[in-house]
Formats: structure tokens, C-alpha cells, sequence
């Protein structure tokens, strides 16, 4: 599937650029993965894959504790979407594949 890889994001959140890196597998329209900020990792959930797109949620608790729900879209090693923060709106996230 397109999207299996290491993926290293950016998100332009109200605080600032966030980073983060994913780590996704598609196997049909299931997707298994993770999300990590560097210091903590965190399982996706209610995650699909479509072709080259994708949803998923994964639970944070910093900087506050919250579900950020994802949309994606994967072009060759790029990948861009945006990222439901909570209740302080969505977010443009861009990537890379590693």
C-alpha cells in the first residue's frame, strides 16, 4: 500500500510547528500504527486506508490531553492532509516518508 512506512510530519498547530512521526501499515483497508513526538509513542486508532488515503485518531497528552483525528492523502514519498486538534480546530499537516 502507498502509505506503509516511517513517515517524519509537521503540523502548524496554534502553538507552532508540532513534529511528529508516524509509523503506518495498511493491510487492505486496515491500518495498524503509531504516532511519537520524540520522548513518547502512542498507538493509532479507528484508523482506514483507501488507496492513497487515509483516517485515523490517536490519543496525545502533551502539550494537552486530547484526540487528534487525521486525514491524509499520499503522493509517492509525500504525504499531506490535515489533523482535527480538539477543540482548537484543524491543522495543515505535511510529511515525509523516511
Amino acid at each position: 500500500m502507498p502509505i506503509d512506512g516511517n513517515w517524519n510530519c509537521a503540523m502548524d498547530t496554534p502553538l507552532g510547528e508540532r513534529k511528529v512521526t508516524l509509523t503506518l501499515a495498511a493491510n487492505g483497508s486496515d491500518l495498524t500504527g503509531s504516532i511519537g513526538n520524540g520522548s513518547e509513542s502512542t498507538p493509532i486508532q479507528e484508523a482506514h486506508a483507501d488507496g492513497d488515503n487515509a483516517s485515523f485518531k490517536a490519543d496525545i497528552t502533551s502539550p494537552f490531553p486530547m484526540t487528534l483525528e487525521f486525514s491524509v492523502k499520499v503522493t509517492g514519498d509525500e504525504m499531506t492532509g490535515s489533523v482535527k486538534l480538539g477543540v482548537f480546530g484543524n491543522a495543515p499537516l505535511r510529511g515525509t516518508r523516511t
